[in-house]
């Protein structure tokens, strides 16, 4: 963690004008990235859409939807040139910390079974495997399942 301590990191809401950097993040370090019309949406819907920056600029993202006493993380992101550095675990417990101070009990997320670096992560933060969603993501080769994870919170 101390890698992350060394840099200057704040967290921040999104903006629509965020977006070009947001789309330049998410087409590098995905193969089936999201649309700006994702992020369009899950602004103007309310989600808490969250930018990391470090000396200004941005680093990584989160998108998490709340539901009740439910979180859900739909996209969580590092720029490709700042991963291995802790900056995905503190986002991540940025994340998670916010929707328990917002009355969530559980959060939820999906990863990919070939994302094993995620989910060493969310592991490695307290998340379990719930279950499996048949078919849950586009892939190369026609669809990938998704994991679904969860932590009481």
């Amino acid at each position: 963690m101390s890698a992350v301590l060394e840099l200057s990191v704040r967290y921040r809401a999104m903006q629509i004008a965020d977006l070009p950097r947001v789309m330049e993040i998410e087409s590098v370090i995905y193969s089936h990235p999201w649309t700006r019309g994702n992020f369009a949406d899950s602004l103007q819907a309310g989600h808490r859409c969250e930018v990391c920056e470090c000396d200004g600029a941005i680093i990584g993202y989160a998108v998490m939807m709340s539901v009740l006493d439910e979180a859900h993380l739909l996209n969580i992101s590092i720029a490709r040139e700042f991963q291995g550095r802790g900056l995905g675990r503190a986002l991540l417990r940025h994340m998670t910390d916010a929707a328990a101070r917002n009355g969530a009990a559980m959060m939820f997320l999906e990863a990919r079974p070939s994302n094993t670096s995620a989910i060493a992560l969310y592991e490695s933060a307290g998340f379990n495997e719930f279950s499996v969603r048949k078919g849950y993501y586009p892939a190369g080769n026609g669809r990938e399942d998704a994991i679904l994870m969860g932590l009481a919170l």
